[in-house]
């Protein structure tokens, strides 16, 4: 008897590349590897979309269309290319109005895509119904989605088989043009035992002939597992990444993959062992000048605790080490547990995985609770739809009093409809202030990456990619301080403390010291007194960016009025006037990086 043939997309240019560098890889460094996995006979990618669209404005100064067009051109006519989507959402943080949902599906259409892979980080299907008739209409193919996870011990009330089973009947009797179904675990935290059952169920449910996909990480080191029970619970796809941007916090390599079913009844795409490993060879060879993190090659216990993705852990420790506080991570990964239990069962992706982590930053940098980052207080509130479960009443009264905003239970995109700041005319005009031509990209662009999106646009746009070596004229290679290395390095140091030597190793990030002989050190010149800082400055809470300026010097301002906004690990932070007054100083311009403590503005 035949195998069955199992579809096999190749994630490595998109989820790969996200989950290992944080989405942060050059276009001409990996165009090789694209030629090599067409001779080895993949013909199904992820190719962009997610956060693989914004990430080439912000960090590589790159056009996200002009990339999809050229691997269009790489792989030919046939090859199904596929983009990830975020709902109402679609490749924004936020919610885009009706025209922007359109104009998305337009523009992918239009520069080379297949298939598009959409999601609702809630299971909220009312965000997928305009999604996914326009998808449809731009005669795109729609892969509709049920997001997973697994919940921290001892909570309840979501991600089951059965929450499961009710939100594919509500995608099923909602009339959602679709082409195939994805059950998608983007943090990998999803039990073998559950996977098997709930593709069980779903196969039962659905029409007979519907396509059904797993898509899933190593995170959380159960990725093979997982994989498995889904083919023998009657799955029709999944998805694999290339080495050296598999396993860890990716998918599972297709090698892996190709040896796990020896013997088993599963044709996977057609794929040859020799012609993968020629392809994986030369993509190796693409990406061996890139700093490799060592977060991303790790599967974590802590993960079915405190689930985050694969593709946005290491954006988020990339994202650290820029602003030097990737010593704190662990901290804020345990944080998130609290996080995910109060915040109504979002699933964690993107967007409510970036929600999360935002919300754990705060509560390890400035207590539980005292900070509510916009994101996640927005979701408690139910400004990006309905979330699983009602979130704790007390963390949605906080957040209703710090952001000054009441609970809704108004559609997402309605209420996207009513910001002007997301309609197609703000964005034109926006555009023809800049001198920038308002063609449909452009207007996409500027509105989905704002400031910086207008900065690449106006050819402002700076490159931050981390590569081994000496800085190259197509890279920025940041210094990587001792602390950030030590979080999960390898190695023996030696370090001297009050005059005495000692040898460190260091295995996983663990520590063993030994001491040895005193050496001699230069004496210690006694501490310059810090400078006195201003009773009426504003400092800043957390190092980041100047993402704008809203105030100017002279402005008479009240308690509680928006001085500036700061950029911190891709939240926007107000900073605000602490008291009425006027401003007598502003310290510090859009763009500029900043320390936190750093004096920002004065009000007197």
């Amino acid at each position: 008897m035949a195998k069955k043939y199992i579809d096999v997309m190749d994630t490595t240019f998109r989820d790969g590349f996200q989950s290992v560098f944080g989405g942060r890889v050059l276009m001409e460094d990996f165009f090789p590897a694209v030629e090599a996995a067409k001779e080895a006979g993949i013909r199904h990618f992820e190719f962009g979309g997610g956060a693989r669209f914004q990430s080439l404005f912000f960090y590589l100064n790159e056009n996200a269309f002009d990339m999809m067009d050229r691997f269009r051109a790489i792989v030919g006519p046939d090859a199904n290319l596929q983009t990830l989507a975020r709902g109402v959402n679609t490749v924004m943080l936020d919610t885009g109005s009706r025209e922007m949902v359109d104009l998305h599906a337009k523009m992918f259409k239009k520069h080379g895509t297949t298939t598009i892979r959409n999601f609702d980080a809630l299971n909220d299907v009312e965000n997928l119904k305009y999604s996914g008739e326009r998808i449809a209409h731009h005669g795109l193919k729609h892969e509709v989605v049920v997001t997973m996870m697994d919940l921290p011990p001892g909570c309840v009330g979501a991600h089951d088989v059965a929450f499961y089973e009710k939100t594919l009947r509500e995608i099923l009797d909602s009339g959602i043009p679709y082409h195939s179904i994805c059950f998608k675990d983007a943090s990998g935290t999803s039990s073998p035992h559950k996977v098997y059952e709930t593709l069980k169920m779903a196969r039962k449910l659905v029409p007979e002939g519907t396509h059904l996909r797993l898509h899933t990480h190593e995170t959380a080191g159960v990725s093979v597992a997982c994989y498995l029970a889904a083919l023998d619970a009657g799955v029709d796809g999944i998805d694999m990444a290339a080495a050296p941007v598999s396993g860890g916090t990716s998918q599972p390599d297709i090698l892996t993959m190709l040896h796990a079913v020896k013997g088993k009844n599963f044709d996977l795409g057609g794929l040859e062992l020799e012609k993968i490993l020629k392809y994986e060879d030369v993509l190796g060879d693409c990406l061996k000048d890139y700093f490799m993190p060592p977060e991303a090659t790790q599967v974590s216990p802590l993960i079915p605790f405190s689930p985050m993705p694969g593709g946005a852990l290491t954006a988020n420790t990339q994202m650290m080490r820029d602003n030097n506080m990737l010593d704190r991570y662990p901290e804020v990964i345990r944080a998130m547990r609290e996080v995910v239990e109060k915040g109504g069962y979002g699933t964690s992706v993107t967007p409510v995985s970036q929600f999360y982590f935002q919300q754990a930053l705060n509560n390890a940098l400035m207590g539980p609770w005292k900070k509510i980052a916009p994101g996640y207080g927005k979701m408690v509130l139910g400004y990006f739809g309905k979330t699983p479960t009602a979130p704790d009443a007390e963390v949605v009264h906080i957040a209703a009093q710090q952001l000054k905003l009441e609970p809704t239970t108004d559609n997402a995109i309605d209420i996207a409809d009513r910001d002007e700041t997301k309609s197609i005319a703000y964005w034109t005009k926006k555009l023809s202030d800049e001198g920038i031509e308002a063609t449909d990209e452009n207007i996409f662009i500027a509105a989905s990456c704002d400031v910086k999106g207008i900065a690449f646009l106006k050819g402002e746009a700076t490159v931050n990619v981390r590569k081994n070596g000496p800085k190259t004229a197509k890279s920025t290679q940041s210094n990587q301080s001792q602390q950030e290395n030590f979080l999960m390095a390898n190695g023996t140091y030696t370090v001297i403390v009050d005059g005495q030597q000692y040898n460190v190793q260091i295995v996983g990030g663990n520590a063993t010291v030994q001491s040895t002989a005193p050496v001699a050190v230069a004496p210690v010149a006694a501490p310059v007194a810090a400078p006195t800082v201003n009773a009426n400055a504003i400092c800043a809470e957390l190092p980041g960016s100047v993402f704008k300026l809203v105030a100017s010097v002279g402005d008479s301002v009240n308690a509680g009025d928006k001085i500036m906004i700061l950029e911190a690990m891709k939240m926007e932070i107000d900073v605000v006037a602490p008291r009425a007054g006027k401003v007598t100083s502003i310290n510090v311009q859009p763009n500029d990086k900043i320390e936190a403590g750093q004096v920002l503005a004065v009000v007197e």
